[in-house]
């Protein structure tokens, strides 16, 4: 941008940041800020795209935009008690996965012993390009013997960042680079008896570097168009809660009108 568009999009983020609109609130119309920051229509729609991909305001209605209200309307109950864990034990124990009994007492109930499976920590990411299109992985899962589409991730090594992993990972199983990756949410996938926190990243722009290295990983590379999710999700066709995730927080920024990464 040049500096008009820099000083413009420097006085927008003041405004909002000072209080001058309040989340919730919306900015003026386009003709009105064009006149008041003395900035022509073209320019200023490119500052107000800047904005919504970096979250700082987002789409109203058409042509129309107000700052995002991120406040939580619905308070954690605070007349909960947890469960009281009493021990471990460990019943098998390998580099990929441990079962264990844990000695539980639940409020009000008698305590008991619950299976807990404790699996790797994970990273999975969701590469965006400029048409619209997600990079995926088209291969075969042989614990429910069944071909699907899944996003490039993995474990997350010790020591190691999950964005890092995030990263490796893309580059390793597809041969594209992503530009930057950003951490949208974690979860766990089986939260009653699985541990295993799985982080999703969400990132625009790769560059092709060569083949895919990971050859256990290894699958059908192609980059998915958006509009194809839904369909795709309907036949079954998505591959693991880590893939269903991330590409549902994906649908459902375009779907508010902001932005599913602030990459640029």
């Amino acid at each position: 941008m040049g500096p008009k568009s820099e000083r413009v999009y420097r006085t927008i983020r003041e405004w909002i940041t000072t209080g001058k609109y309040l989340p919730g609130t919306k900015l003026p119309s386009e003709r009105t800020l064009s006149e008041e920051l003395g900035i022509g229509r073209t320019a200023l729609r490119q500052v107000l795209a800047r904005l919504v991909a970096e979250r700082v305001i987002e789409v109203h209605g058409r042509s129309s935009y107000r700052v995002p209200d991120r406040s939580v309307t619905v308070e954690a109950p605070g007349d909960l008690e947890p469960w009281r864990i009493h021990g471990e034990r460990t019943l098998y124990d390998n580099r990929w996965v441990k079962l264990s009994l844990v000695d539980v007492e639940p409020p009000g109930v008698e305590r008991f012993e619950h299976h807990v499976v404790r699996l790797h920590h994970v990273a999975i990411a969701a590469v965006l390009d400029d048409q619209d299109r997600v990079l995926m992985l088209w291969r075969y899962r042989f614990v429910p013997e069944s071909f699907g589409w899944e996003l490039p991730g993995g474990i997350v090594d010790e020591g190691e960042d999950a964005a890092q992993t995030a990263l490796r990972e893309v580059e390793e199983e597809t041969g594209w680079r992503p530009d930057s990756l950003e951490h949208v949410v974690t979860y766990q996938p089986m939260v009653g008896m699985v541990d295993s926190p799985h982080e999703i990243f969400v990132g625009r722009g790769a560059k092709h570097v060569g083949d895919p290295t990971d050859a256990e990983e290894a699958g059908h590379v192609a980059w998915v168009p958006l509009a194809d999710i839904p369909g795709l999700m309907e036949r079954g066709e998505l591959m693991g809660s880590g893939t269903l995730v991330a590409l549902l927080h994906v649908l459902a920024s375009r779907a508010a009108g902001s932005s599913p990464t602030t990459a640029a």
